[in-house]
């Protein structure tokens, strides 16, 4: 299994970014699939999630209304667009499998830096 985010950089306030997750090794459209964060000294929290086939979404209330997650199964890819981005948003971004093969699997983040 590997999981392959891209799609970081620095981007202004208010600005936008779509976050990419590339998925191999398993059947992509069998899972859920979910964004994680970790700011510099906090703890790594929930972005959002998708469910396998994409007909069920949840949002951290930080996020809500900003960001929108996504999937293409046909492509293996979740991706997660970021608008009206904020300097709080600056984190390392990951991908993350739901529970499946008696485990979870992430990918080795993305760098999201908000600041002008």
């Amino acid at each position: 299994v590997q999981l392959v985010e891209s799609g970081g950089g620095l981007v202004q306030p208010g600005g936008s970014l779509r976050l990419s997750c590339a998925a191999s090794g398993f059947t992509f459209s069998s899972t859920g699939m979910s964004w994680y964060r970790q700011a510099p000294g906090k703890e790594r929290e929930l972005v959002a999630t998708i469910s396998n086939f994409g007909m069920s979404t949840y949002y951290a209330d930080s996020v809500k209304d900003r960001f929108t997650i996504s999937r293409v199964n046909a492509r293996n890819t979740v991706y997660l667009q970021m608008r009206s981005l904020k300097p709080e948003d600056t984190a390392v971004y990951y991908c993350k499998t739901d529970r499946f093969r008696g485990r979870e699997y992430w990918g080795q983040g993305t760098q999201v830096t908000v600041s002008s």
